[in-house]
C-alpha cells in the first residue's frame, strides 16, 4: 500500500498538516464512513482540495464547493501537432479572441440547450420565482464561458505518437456558485440570495441530511449544475475543433468537485470528491499539470488500492504556493500587485523554455506555483494506469489581472 492512515485518514503522497488538519475536523463531524487525501491536497475551504468524504445519508454543500462540477474534458483529434505547429499563434489568438475567458462574453452569440428545458429547474422555483429566474438568466450567459482562475483551454501533443489533442478545465460558473452559497444560506436560516459571511478555511462541514427537503433539493441542484458544467465544456471543446479544423476521434470527460451516490464495501454511501477524479476499475480521466508540465489520460485500475481510495485519484498537480504568495497583493483600485515571489520575467522563459505559446495567465498560475504531476501520479501508481501523456503546447487562460468572483 502506498498510502497511510493518520488518525484514521487515508492520506497519499507527502501529508500537508494544514490540509490535514482540514481533513480530520471533517472526520468527526456527520455520518462519516471515511475521509481520504489525494496525493495532490493542499487546504481548501473546509474540506481540503484533493479531499474526499464518503457520508452515510448525508451531503456536504460545503465539501463540493463554490464551483459545482469543475472539471476536464480531452479529445483525441485526427490531427497532428504537427499539423498545426506553422499557425501556432494564429490558432491561439484566434483561440483568445473567440472564446471568452474572464465573467464576460466576448461574442453575442446566444448558446441555447436543452438543459434549459430541464425539469431539475423546479428546485429554484420552489426557493422562489426571483430566485429562478435570476440564476437562469446567469446560465444562459455564462454557457460556455471558461472563467479565470486555473481554468483554461490547451492544445496539446501526445508525447508517444504526436497526435494533437485539446483540453479544457472550467465547471458550472457564476450559476453553480450561487447555486452553493444559496444553500449554505438556507442551511443557516438566511435568504438563499442572501449576503453570507462565507466560509471560513478551518470550519467544519457543512451537512444535510438526504432524506430532508433541503437535502433532496441541493441533491437536485447540484446534478443540474454538473450537467450545466459538461455542456459548457463539450461547447468550448467544438469551438476548439471549428477553430482548429479537426474531428474528435476519443473523448475523456470527467468532474472532479461533486457528490456521487455509489456503494463501497457494500454500504450506499454520498462519495463528496472536492479536487479528486473518480478512477472506478476502467473508468477513463483526464489529469492536468501545469503550463509547464505534462497533462495524462489516465485509466481506473482493479486492485485493492483502489478499492481502499474509494476509487479516486488526483485531479492535477496540487498547488504548493497561494495566489497572493506568487503574485502579490492585488490593489483594485490601482490595478498594481506588490509583494510577489514570481516575477512575470520568470514565467515567460518557464513558460518559453518548455515550448508553450501562452496567452493570458498571471504569475499566480505559473509552473513555479505547482508541484510536478509526476510526483502525485507515482503515489497513485497502484490505483490507476497511465494511458496517455499529454505534453501543452498551448495554453490559453484570462488575463493576469481579471476580476472574476467565480474563478475557482
Amino acid at each position: 500500500m502506498t498510502f497511510q492512515t493518520i488518525d484514521g485518514v487515508k492520506v497519499w503522497g507527502n501529508p500537508d498538516a494544514g490540509a490535514l488538519a482540514q481533513a480530520k475536523t471533517c472526520s468527526v463531524h456527520g455520518n462519516v464512513v471515511q475521509t481520504l487525501l489525494m496525493a495532490d491536497h493542499h487546504k481548501g475551504y473546509s474540506q481540503p482540495i484533493g479531499g474526499v468524504v464518503a457520508y452515510d445519508g448525508q451531503i456536504s454543500p460545503s465539501g463540493v464547493g463554490y464551483d459545482i462540477g469543475c472539471g476536464n474534458k480531452a479529445v483525441r483529434t485526427n490531427l497532428m501537432a504537427a499539423d498545426i505547429r506553422p499557425r501556432l499563434q494564429q490558432v491561439m489568438d484566434e483561440i483568445a479572441r473567440k472564446i471568452s475567458f474572464g465573467v464576460g462574453r466576448v461574442n453575442n452569440e446566444r448558446v441555447d440547450h436543452e438543459l434549459f428545458d430541464d425539469p431539475d429547474w423546479s428546485v429554484y422555483k420552489a426557493v422562489g420565482r426571483q430566485e429562478h429566474d435570476k440564476l437562469k438568466a446567469l446560465a444562459r450567459e455564462q454557457l460556455g464561458t471558461v472563467g479565470s482562475g486555473n481554468h483554461y483551454v490547451d492544445l496539446f501533443q501526445e508525447i508517444e505518437t504526436g497526435r494533437l489533442w485539446l483540453g479544457n478545465h472550467f465547471g458550472s460558473r457564476g450559476f453553480g456558485h450561487k447555486t452553493a452559497s444559496g444553500f449554505m444560506n438556507l442551511s443557516s436560516g438566511r435568504e438563499f440570495l442572501g449576503n453570507a459571511p462565507g466560509e471560513k478555511m478551518d470550519q467544519p462541514p457543512i451537512l444535510l441530511d438526504m432524506d430532508s427537503e433541503l437535502g433532496e433539493m441541493y441533491y437536485r441542484a447540484m446534478k443540474l449544475a454538473g450537467r450545466y458544467a459538461y455542456a459548457g465544456r463539450d461547447y468550448v471543446i467544438r469551438q476548439l475543433l471549428s477553430i482548429v479544423g479537426a474531428e474528435a476521434d476519443l473523448e475523456v470527460h470527467n468532474h472532479h468537485n461533486f457528490a456521487w451516490k455509489e456503494q463501497h464495501e457494500g454500504k450506499d454511501t454520498i462519495v463528496v470528491r472536492k479536487g479528486a477524479t473518480p478512477s472506478a476499475p476502467g473508468q477513463m480521466g483526464f489529469i492536468g499539470g501545469s503550463m509547464g508540465d505534462i497533462s495524462v489520460i489516465v485509466r481506473g485500475k482493479d486492485t485493492e488500492e483502489n478499492r481502499e481510495s474509494l476509487y479516486s485519484t488526483v485531479h492535477g498537480a496540487g498547488r504548493i504556493m497561494s495566489r497572493t504568495q506568487a503574485a502579490g497583493k492585488m490593489n483594485w483600485k490601482t490595478r498594481s500587485r506588490t509583494g510577489g515571489q514570481i516575477t512575470a520575467a520568470q514565467m515567460r522563459e518557464a513558460v518559453k523554455s518548455f515550448g508553450v505559446e501562452l496567452r493570458g495567465a498571471g504569475t499566480d498560475e505559473s509552473p513555479f506555483v505547482y508541484r510536478m504531476l509526476q510526483d502525485v501520479l507515482d503515489a497513485h501508481a497502484e490505483t490507476i494506469e497511465v494511458l496517455h501523456v499529454l505534453k501543452p503546447i498551448g495554453v490559453c487562460m484570462a488575463g493576469a489581472d481579471e476580476f472574476d468572483p467565480y474563478k475557482d
